[in-house]
């Protein structure tokens, strides 16, 4: 996030290709947004996009470079940089009161904000002097939005060498941050996600930029216990972490790392509770400097209203909310192909699961209906199920071969196939979808470039949230819903975040037992899912007793989740636990 934004919210990462070129759109408006690096040849592709677009030469960084996958990703950086720059300054310098992006720039701002009212002031003054001089002022507070980048931690396949010795060095995730840190970004981020990576946290010593903060650290986290881990660990390597991102464990997009029953309201009292024993828990480690520097706390996952972002602000104090899911139905925003769209907007409740299609074995938001759904079930159907696995990224899997190689490709569901009975674990091996191509084609689609030749099919995976929102709207729309100023983009039977999120994980805690009741881990396992369910029912009284939320149908459905969960507790004899 951009130190000196001047709007309250950002668009976080979403898949591979949904924000790989949101820089371009958005950064100019102020507005912060976050590029997956996982998927090098998506960025080379874009690469060559936009130095077309723009004029420049464009020279192939192909696969026999040495380092080839940091340098790409590093040019696509600096080229995105230049590329914004130019727009900030063009637009910087545009004429007031003309309909010009400027005017786009100050109208999409918080309702609230001084720098609206400031320009809102000078759009009436009659004094032509005292109006050049309020410009002048208002051109000078202007900041573009940062881009800033996402490593999900555990994508970070060791790879061999030319000369085929296998270092730290050449690794997926370590080759992406190289590439980010030898990049000209300055103001921006690295967004840490999936968790402590070691290897790759121990290489940020080795980043100058990171220790001037020039470039600054995200850790994305869904508790505060792995935020403290983390930042210690980090604070040990000489790193600060300017901002935690907490998420959702269900109610977001792509994977979702389900808490152990952990809701996202309790979740946000302890980081504002203890926020300051983080910061200086943290800084009596890192022990730069006479004074700790700042930490930003943000917060993403399934907000849809005004109503939601202002309470998040006001009563938790954070910094800044995520907007990810509803920016897919916003293409000023995101990079999502026509019939993919259409299907988000069209989409239902019972349309999104939380699937067990990705290859990692974590579970997975994810739209039905695709043309990646459709083709892996036409596929299935003509005895041919699997894709083919052309990026390995995910090609972590050893049960069979010496060589690693991805869940979802054909040679590993062939030879898993051939070792299982019963329908029911044969439906979770098919159900593994290549999230590399599906999720890095939207773009592909919708440039008219060639990613994979012949691999066209579209992954989708947006949060629950989507089945709220069925209009495809313009940026301003959007960010007019955002700060309260239109209500009409969400439907009215749309329930609140934080129910919502109760309800997804009573939704899993069901389904979680119902696979392993009657299986031989279940004797271990009961001391889990009474936790699991003391810890959904200590959510539920939490929000039964903060004032702020005490309307009527709040409680009445609060009533009715926990009376859900008391029958979850005396079917399978979960006895509660005693805090």
């Amino acid at each position: 996030m951009n130190t000196n934004s001047n709007h309250t919210f950002h668009i976080p990462v979403m898949g591979l290709a949904f924000t790989v070129d949101s820089p371009v759109k958005v950064a100019r408006f102020g507005i912060s947004s976050v590029i997956s690096l996982a998927e090098d040849r998506l960025i080379e592709m874009m690469r060559k996009h936009y130095s077309d677009q723009t004029g420049e030469i464009y020279q192939p960084i192909g696969p026999n470079m040495e380092d080839y996958r940091a340098k790409r990703i590093t040019g696509y950086l600096n080229l995105l940089n230049q590329i914004v720059n130019q727009q900030f300054t063009t637009l910087q310098a545009e004429d007031f009161g003309q309909g010009n992006e400027i005017d786009k720039y100050f109208e999409m701002l918080p309702t609230d904000s001084a720098l609206r009212k400031d320009y809102e002031q000078m759009l009436q003054m009659d004094c032509p002097t005292k109006k050049i001089m309020l410009q002048k002022e208002l051109r000078g507070k202007m900041r573009a939005g940062s881009i800033d980048v996402n490593i999900m931690t555990k994508l970070d396949k060791s790879n061999p060498s030319p000369n085929g010795e296998v270092k730290d060095e050449n690794s997926d995730a370590i080759a992406a941050l190289r590439g980010y840190a030898n990049s000209d970004l300055s103001d921006s981020s690295m967004v840490f996600s999936a968790g402590l990576n070691p290897r790759l946290f121990n290489y940020l010593e080795h980043c100058e930029d990171f220790h001037t903060f020039k470039k600054k650290v995200i850790v994305k986290v869904t508790d505060f216990r792995s935020a403290l881990i983390q930042g210690k660990y980090l604070a040990k390597k000489g790193v600060w972490v300017s901002e935690f991102r907490i998420e959702s464990g269900l109610n977001c997009g792509g994977h979702a790392f389900a808490t152990d029953g952990y809701l996202l309201g309790p979740i946000l009292e302890e980081f504002k509770s203890r926020k300051q024993e983080l910061i200086d828990t943290i800084f009596s480690i890192f022990q730069k400097g006479d004074k700790a520097p700042a930490i930003k706390i943000s917060v993403q996952g399934g907000i849809g209203t005004y109503e939601e972002d202002h309470f998040l602000h006001d009563y938790y104090a954070v910094d800044s909310t995520g907007w990810g899911t509803p920016f897919l139905l916003v293409p000023e925003a995101t990079t999502v192909d026509q019939e993919t769209m259409q299907l988000l907007a069209d989409s239902k409740k019972e349309d999104i699961i939380l699937s067990k299609s990705s290859p990692l074995g974590v579970r997975f938001n994810y739209l039905k209906g695709t043309s990646a759904y459709k083709e892996r079930l036409s596929r299935i159907e003509h005895k041919n199920p699997g894709s083919p696995c052309t990026e390995k990224h995910l090609a972590f899997n050893t049960e069979f071969t010496a060589e690693p190689i991805c869940t979802a490709s054909k040679k590993y569901i062939k030879l898993k196939l051939a070792t299982l009975e019963g329908k029911q674990n044969k439906a979770e091996v098919l159900a593994k979808e290549c999230l590399c191509v599906g999720l890095s084609n939207s773009a592909a689609i919708t440039y008219k470039e060639i990613f994979v030749k012949k691999l066209t099919a579209v992954t989708m995976c947006p949060g629950p949230n989507i089945a709220n929102f069925s209009q495809i709207v313009s940026l301003k729309t959007m960010i007019d819903h955002i700060y309260g100023r239109i209500q009409t983009l969400t439907k009215d039977s749309r329930p609140h975040m934080f129910l919502a999120e109760i309800e997804l994980y009573v939704d899993y805690l069901k389904e979680t037992i119902e696979e392993e009741i009657n299986t031989d881990v279940w004797a271990k396992r009961t001391k889990y899912f009474q936790n699991f369910t003391s810890n959904l029912q200590s959510g539920i009284d939490y929000y039964k007793n903060l004032p702020s939320l005490a309307k009527k149908n709040f409680i009445s459905s609060l009533h009715t989740m926990e009376n859900e969960l008391n029958a979850i507790r005396q079917k399978y004899a979960l006895q509660t636990i005693e805090s």
